[in-house]
């Protein structure tokens, strides 16, 4: 449930942000609100066609090589969110910026509404779909039970678009900076627990060399069904006795996500200081 919350409140953050700027960059045009409520509703259409065919997908290759299946849903995912959180630190100011950009030429009439659709869409769309295969691959990897993803998924839906309208409005004070640094790393985590978990099932299936089976075992300190260790499990990749190719992949994936973040994060600054 709380990886749920958390992937599900990023990304509706995210998309919040973006149909909020555009909003407040076209105050007073009008219209603007059908506009937007549109382009939202096409991109909701479009995530859960693209949730449609992740499932007949599954169903399609179901007792077929399914720990491939899994371990190459679990693989997507964590590509997936490590491009997110690369990019992010890239080319987050010049997402808000271009959103920005576009409902202020709308509302000087160069533009006509429809293009307040299309943006506000495109970010619906985009953070939907990510939802999507993020949501997949934690059910793929059963850290989660279906009333828990649904809790989890309700909550952070609910959590993201306050903290959104609450952005428009101007009444956060938490700089926003801070907000994305903190998801940014629970984000590289869940996704360094997901790359573990691949790991285990691509072992299953011989594709790699388990390089040692049950390398330590701290199920008398912290059982995985436990409370503290479901949790543990879900925000950290918490396996009480792994095999030492999910501390490679687990290890490997914390290194070159987060020395991306880093890299893109420090020539972004430099972008910024040159300009």
């Amino acid at each position: 449930m709380l990886a749920t919350l958390i992937i599900v409140f990023r990304e509706v953050l995210e998309a919040s942000l973006v149909v909020g700027i555009v909003l407040a960059a076209s105050r007073g045009v009008s219209g603007r609100g059908l506009w937007v409520a549109a382009g939202c509703g096409a991109g909701v259409l479009g995530a859960i066609i693209v949730a449609g065919f992740a499932d007949e997908i599954a169903n399609a290759v179901q007792g077929v090589g399914q720990e491939l299946f899994n371990a190459t849903i679990l693989g997507m995912a964590v590509c997936m969110l490590g491009w997110h959180n690369i990019w992010m630190s890239r080319h987050g100011r010049e997402l808000a910026a271009e959103s920005t950009r576009v409902g202020k030429e709308v509302r000087a009439g160069t533009r006509p509404l429809s293009a307040l659709a299309l943006v506000c869409g495109i970010a619906v769309l985009r953070e939907g779909s990510e939802i999507v295969l993020f949501l997949y691959g934690i059910a793929v990897g059963g850290s989660s039970t279906n009333l828990g993803m649904l809790i989890g998924g309700v909550f952070g839906v609910a959590a993201g678009g306050l903290a959104g309208a609450a952005l428009y409005f101007g009444l956060l004070r938490i700089p926003l900076r801070y907000l994305f640094a903190t998801t940014s790393w629970l984000i590289l985590l869940l996704a360094a627990g997901m790359a573990s978990q691949a790991a285990a099932f691509l072992s299953a299936a011989e594709v790699v060399p388990p390089l040692g089976n049950d390398l330590w075992n701290t199920s008398a300190v912290l059982t995985e069904n436990s409370i503290v260790g479901q949790l543990a499990h879900v925000l950290i990749g918490y396996t009480p006795r792994p095999a030492g190719i999910q501390i490679v992949f687990y290890v490997a994936t914390l290194v070159v996500i987060g020395s991306l973040m880093r890299v893109f994060r420090a020539d972004q600054k430099l972008v910024r200081s040159a300009e």
